[in-house]
């Protein structure tokens, strides 16, 4: 599981917030391949849509929501440093 992920590529615009998130949910998930990222961008904000495997739903979300949590810190911080508001939202 040797997957790193390094926030400083989104700075040169080689790493798209749908690279990142559709990476986090494949470290996560038993089903890698159902893994299915949607990114719709206006001008200030971004909404990533994250598809899984309706049997992966709950390694996506966590105990209590807070892998979900998580990755919505991580998606807020990254788009933070690219000057945009973005929202994670988790399709089963």
């Amino acid at each position: 599981m040797g997957t790193s992920l390094n926030l400083a590529q989104t700075d040169n615009g080689n790493s798209s917030m749908k690279e990142i998130v559709e990476m986090m949910a494949r470290a996560l998930v038993d089903r890698p391949q159902a893994v299915s990222v949607s990114e719709v961008n206006g001008t200030h904000s971004c909404i990533v849509e994250l598809s899984v495997a309706k049997e992966d739903i709950g390694k996506i979300i966590g105990k209590q929501g807070r892998t979900a949590d998580a990755m919505r810190t991580i998606v807020g911080a990254v788009s933070a440093k690219m000057n945009k508001r973005s929202v994670l939202e988790i399709i089963g």
